[in-house]
């Protein structure tokens, strides 16, 4: 198991996580939390060479994406930087990458009952250059967003977070605390407080709260 203690602060440098091979060709993995090897609650970036198939598979708890990079394809389509989608508990697809692409992945943590299929397609956060909140889904207490902070505004105050934030940096630079955060950092807090946050500059992130 992997940071499977949810009633801890976890903190992650992914720059500083070495890529460990999946069982398929061509399909690499920083895990960053794991129930188990293949199988179970787990959250990890994960890199597609161009090519490469990752074969058939169900989420029978549920499958979370956001791409970073790349196109990521499977039987629904192509899905570019900037897309967001939920497949939802008892869904299976066959996953491949033509060029290769960059994702942000999280498996088999579904709420009881979350059974919607969902994508959004986020072009405008993704390349705007002023202050933003884009919600991207929303069931019982569970939200998420990406976030992009311009000029150290302090715009999560407009968000409504509960205790528990889950938060990935995809751009620019952050601090929580003594924390400080750059690209690729990934931050799981269970007590999550405003008043720890800081943004010097600029900030673009997906955030979480209200569900681990």
């Amino acid at each position: 198991m992997l940071n499977m203690d949810f009633a801890k602060t976890v903190f992650m440098d992914t720059d500083k996580i070495d890529w460990v091979a999946s069982p398929m060709s061509g399909v690499y993995r920083k895990p960053l939390a794991r129930e188990e090897t293949e199988r179970g609650h787990a959250t990890s970036l994960v890199q597609y060479e161009a090519d490469s198939v990752f074969r058939p598979h169900p989420h029978p708890l549920g499958e979370e994406i956001l791409v970073l990079n790349g196109v990521f394809s499977d039987e629904k389509g192509d899905f570019k930087a900037g897309s967001y989608f939920r497949n939802p508990p008892g869904s299976s697809h066959a996953p491949h990458s033509r060029d290769g692409c960059f994702l942000f992945v999280k498996l088999h943590q579904f709420q009881p009952h979350d059974l919607n299929q969902v994508y959004v397609d986020t072009p405008s956060i993704w390349s705007s250059e002023k202050s933003e909140i884009l919600s991207l889904y929303q069931f019982g207490d569970e939200r998420v967003w990406l976030v992009r902070i311009q000029n150290s505004e302090d715009i999560l105050d407009e968000l409504d977070l509960c205790a528990s934030v889950e938060l990935f940096i995809i751009s620019g630079l952050a601090k929580y605390g003594d924390i400080q955060m750059s690209s690729g950092a990934w931050l799981r807090e269970p007590d999550f407080r405003l008043d720890r946050w800081s943004v010097a500059s600029g900030c673009f992130i997906w955030l979480k709260s209200g569900h681990f």
